[in-house]
């Protein structure tokens, strides 16, 4: 009986050796495979990165002068991105005369003519040198609708082929990207042997999403079905730590990272860990072009009806079916309490980038038509910046409801009117709006309205006014204020581009 076991252990032991002697002869050749994949891979990197290199050198002894590239593939849109975008090429134009610029687009339907027609038209900004657009064919592979699930990766991996399609349309010396699209980062810098940078609005993910998905909390990027599943919802925090791991990877790579408030510093600091190679621009608010719209009140101050302005892009992180729902509370409210002696009329302003846009533009219509507030809310798309002045001066309130808002160059524009706005303020002192909100004293970078919480713990944008201030006093108030916005509040990339000297050795 022991002999037989015995045998049975040899047995097994003899198998043992052969099953080990198998796996070290596959294992030999499999780690050479790598090795020789990995060294193919190496050669490969490097002979895309000097073919590359060559197109640039022949391009720039060509030109003789480098040739920054913004990549920007919704350039054509309203928002404050663009107007950062437009402002920082105005200032490189105007600080460096011997440069091209460059900027990578996905607007198909338009011309670059047409482009720097609107952005004059928008922004009121006009450049002094042409700029040279590339048309990318691609730009659906960053479109968020195309990745119903695992957004976040899914635009990320596409921005990568967009970047791809865009370096092989042409190398330039500087590199900028002025969205958002870090994993595009080192793709220029080690395939296209490029130097890097980026300006950014806003994190693609930051703890408080993270907190947001822990707590369970429901969000327009975390829908009901996630935030009522504890499995789904530990799944998600994974995801997001993992992709900010690669996030933060990719992030490294920029030789220079510019941020547009001190939320977004921290937060990319802790992300990126580069604080050597991070700075802190804030973005262009040109409030001086508001100054020449009249303070005095023509109307004596009698005025019987008021609107409340909202302006920012139709996304869905700015919320405007909060807006319009609170809207239709302060029309209850105000109805029950004054019967109705009052007009209020809410406009909503913004810029639509794609068809989603337009298409979350009509489901908010279609909310205005359920609420029954159709006729008392206006919707102003892609309007010039002399209707957009008009349309802030005559406004009673500025709103803007975006939690978590990084900075909030609309806050600023209401900011210069702040005296104007606050003037009937009194006027809302009952009803305040639910969850309003943004900039919260200029914490976020510069300076900002100051906001109230109300006894209910809402905050709201606006201030009481000294109930009976003389019509004079008012006045002389917002010249004040005038006076300062036009000088210490105005934060122009411009000035901050013109006196710093980042740009001058990558240049170079």
């Amino acid at each position: 009986m022991d002999l037989g076991i015995m045998s049975a252990h040899d047995q097994l032991v003899v198998c043992l050796c052969e099953i080990t002697r198998l796996l070290w002869m596959l294992l030999l050749p499999l780690a050479v495979l790598c090795a020789l994949s990995i060294a193919v891979l190496v050669l490969l990197v490097l002979g895309v990165r000097l073919w590359l290199q060559g197109i640039r050198n022949a391009r720039r002894a060509r030109d003789g002068c480098p040739t920054v590239a913004f990549f920007h593939p919704y350039c054509n849109a309203g928002g404050g991105g663009e107007r950062v975008l437009w402002c920082a090429i105005r200032a490189l134009q105007s600080r460096y005369e011997d440069i091209n610029v460059v900027v990578y687009t996905g607007d198909l339907g338009v011309s670059g003519r047409l482009i720097l027609e609107g952005a004059r038209r928008r922004f009121n900004i006009a450049l002094p040198r042409p700029v040279h657009f590339v048309f990318l064919q691609h730009r659906l592979l960053v479109e968020p609708g195309l990745f119903p699930h695992f957004t976040l990766l899914g635009q990320s991996v596409g921005s990568i082929f967009l970047g791809w399609e865009a370096l092989m349309e042409f190398v330039p010396d500087l590199y900028i990207d002025s969205m958002g699209y870090a994993f595009t980062l080192p793709l220029f810098r080690y395939l296209g042997g490029c130097h890097v940078g980026t300006y950014l609005h806003y994190p693609t993910v930051s703890t408080d999403m993270l907190s947001v998905v822990r707590e369970r909390n429901p969000r327009f990027n975390n829908p009901d079905y996630i935030s009522n599943s504890l499995f789904l919802s530990a799944f998600k925090v994974v995801y997001y730590f993992l992709f900010a791991l690669l996030y933060g990877m990719a992030g490294s790579c920029s030789d220079l990272t510019m941020v547009n408030s001190s939320w977004t510093l921290n937060h990319i600091l802790s992300l990126w860990r580069s604080p050597n190679r991070t700075c802190l621009v804030y973005p262009p608010c040109d409030v001086g072009a508001f100054l020449d719209i009249p303070l005095e009140e023509e109307d004596g101050g009698g005025r019987k009806s008021h609107s409340l302005v909202s302006v920012g892009q139709f996304r869905p992180e700015k919320d405007h079916q909060l807006q319009i729902r609170a809207f239709k509370k302060v029309l209850d409210r105000r109805r029950a309490a004054l019967g109705g002696e009052e007009a209020l009329k809410l406009v909503l302003i913004g810029g639509c980038r794609n068809q989603e846009d337009e298409e979350r533009v009509l489901m908010l219509r279609g909310l205005c038509q359920e609420l029954g507030v159709a006729d008392k809310v206006e919707f102003k798309l892609n309007i010039s910046f002399e209707d957009l002045k008009k349309e802030i001066g005559e406004a009673t309130i500025g709103l803007h409801t975006m939690w978590n808002e990084h900075f909030g160059i609309g806050n600023q524009f209401y900011s210069n009117f702040s005296q104007t706005l606050r003037k009937n303020g009194i006027l809302f002192r009952s009803t305040p709006f639910p969850r309003c909100g943004g900039m919260h004293g200029g914490r976020k970078g510069g300076p900002g309205p100051q906001f109230r919480r109300s006894k209910a713990g809402h905050r709201c944008p606006f201030r009481r006014r000294p109930d009976g201030l003389p019509r004079q006093r008012r006045g002389q108030l917002r010249r004040r204020h005038r006076a300062h916005s036009g000088s210490t509040r105005r934060l122009p990339i411009t000035d901050t581009a013109q006196r710093s000297s980042v740009c001058g050795p990558l240049l170079r």
